[in-house]
């Protein structure tokens, strides 16, 4: 059974920094998307960065793009999403998601994604 484990969340305030890591089980796939989706109450999830495993790129989506980076490491089959200079808008639910397949990083796509975690709450004071 696949498993993805968020964790890393919590309560910080307006431009501090936070590290989410998704650690995965079960998932043996080589070839594959991992990213990270957040959700508002009341909003439409929506994808923050994703990375694939077949040649390393990433994505980002506007609201996050210089201020977050994903990171792989293998050896401990966890994703990790440093998020810096946070706003409070960046205040939600994040989600660990994977898609086995040959994609790029560019594929970040909510309904695209077979595999999701349960969510961490991130919140962000002003």
């Amino acid at each position: 059974e696949v498993q993805l484990v968020e964790s890393g969340g919590g309560l910080v305030q307006a431009g501090g920094s936070l590290t989410l890591s998704c650690t995965r089980s079960g998932f043996t796939f080589d070839e594959y998307v991992i990213g990270w989706f957040r959700q508002v109450p009341g909003k439409e999830r929506e994808g923050a960065s994703c990375m694939s495993s077949v040649d390393g790129s990433s994505y980002y989506g506007d609201a996050v793009k210089g201020r977050f980076t994903t990171s792989s490491d293998n050896t401990r089959s966890t994703v990790y999403l440093q998020m810096n200079n946070l706003k409070p808008e960046d205040t939600a639910v994040y989600y660990c998601a994977a898609q086995p397949g040959y994609y790029t990083g560019t594929y970040c796509y909510m309904n695209g994604m077979d595999y999701w975690g349960k969510g961490t709450l991130v919140t962000v004071s002003s």
